[in-house]
């Protein structure tokens, strides 16, 4: 981990400079960080993204502190960095890796530095009713010790002093060093008209313990549905899933036109088996298998987008799921 993977940081003041956030509406945003210049100190700033830190106390965990926002930085002992060289097929030569703030003096005195790196936006009152989904592809870097991370959908309303309204999240810290695809997703309700909406990484250590985690293929847009009822091949029609996104499980539904072997299973978007749903002969017409989000092993399987596919004597046909958690 270029930068931020030393154990021993030297501790010096937070050289950022407080800026005026221009939160932005809400709007499709995706980046897989190969365009971003990694040498550039700016590079992340520019793109939109921004820092805010708060400090725990180690002994009682009551709220100590917060500073920010500000820009966010790409490189140094602070929040983040472009990192390359950690990546898979899909995720290219750059990824983004947010870590804790080692500038902060307060992890040497044993206090809970909590580093966010995110993006902002207004909610607009045409955004009320819609679903919207974070997806991301994440590993896990050299965290360590007591350290945490987790990705969050959150919102805060500034009318009532900043008052977190949803804080949805996924926890990181325990996720395996090979590249994943995780999601989370929130629905816009009534009366959050002008609310602040955030998208992003947070970590939390103390002591100066790692904390560094992967991120990449970032993604953020609106939820709907295809419409399409059917994806259909000779003989045999396979149809959407229902509900979707789910959790924690879901039904899909094919038609056979004729008696077949069949084999229904769920793929990840690396192409990895995860699960078999059905595999035998089955009669001409309706059929239905449910997928309860489990692995073939009986392992919870990761938040994230799978394909399922459909497989008969004349060939094979496949859709997509949101599994959220």
């Amino acid at each position: 981990m270029r930068r931020s993977a030393t154990a021993i940081i030297a501790v010096v003041a937070l050289a950022c400079l407080a800026f005026a956030v221009q939160a932005a509406p809400v709007a499709t945003y995706s980046q897989n960080f190969e365009t971003l210049n990694q040498l550039s100190p700016t590079a992340l700033s520019a793109d939109g993204w921004i820092v805010y830190g708060n400090v725990f106390n180690g002994g009682t965990l009551a709220y100590m502190y917060g500073y920010g926002p500000y820009p966010a930085p790409n490189g140094g002992s602070s929040f983040c960095d472009l990192d390359a060289n950690q990546g898979g097929i899909d995720q290219g030569l750059q990824q983004l890796v947010v870590y804790s703030d080692y500038n902060n003096a307060d992890h040497g005195n044993g206090n809970i530095v909590e580093s966010n790196v995110y993006r902002e936006m207004v909610i607009g009152a045409s955004d009320i009713g819609k679903t919207y989904t974070f997806a991301f592809d994440a590993k896990r870097g050299n965290i360590a010790g007591a350290s945490t991370a987790q990705a969050f959908i959150k919102t805060l309303n500034p009318a009532a002093g900043y008052a977190l309204t949803n804080n949805i999240t996924v926890q990181t810290t325990a996720i395996p060093d090979t590249w994943a695809n995780y999601s989370l997703q929130i629905t816009i309700a009534a009366g959050m008209t002008g609310q602040l909406l955030q998208i992003g990484f947070s970590n939390t250590a103390t002591f100066y313990e790692s904390s560094g985690i992967y991120y990449d293929n970032v993604d953020f847009r609106q939820f709907v549905s295809s419409g399409v009822p059917t994806a259909v091949m000779a003989g045999a029609e396979l149809r959407q899933n229902y509900p979707n996104p789910f959790n924690p499980s879901t039904k899909i539904a094919f038609v056979l036109e004729r008696a077949s072997n069949v084999d229904v299973a769920v793929f990840d978007l690396a192409g990895r088996h995860v699960a078999t749903l059905q595999h035998g002969s089955l009669a001409a017409g309706d059929h239905a298998v449910v997928w309860d989000g489990n692995t073939d092993a009986g392992s919870p399987a990761a938040a994230g987008q799978y394909r399922y596919v459909l497989t008969t004597d004349a060939g094979r046909v496949s859709r997509s799921m949101m599994l959220v958690k």
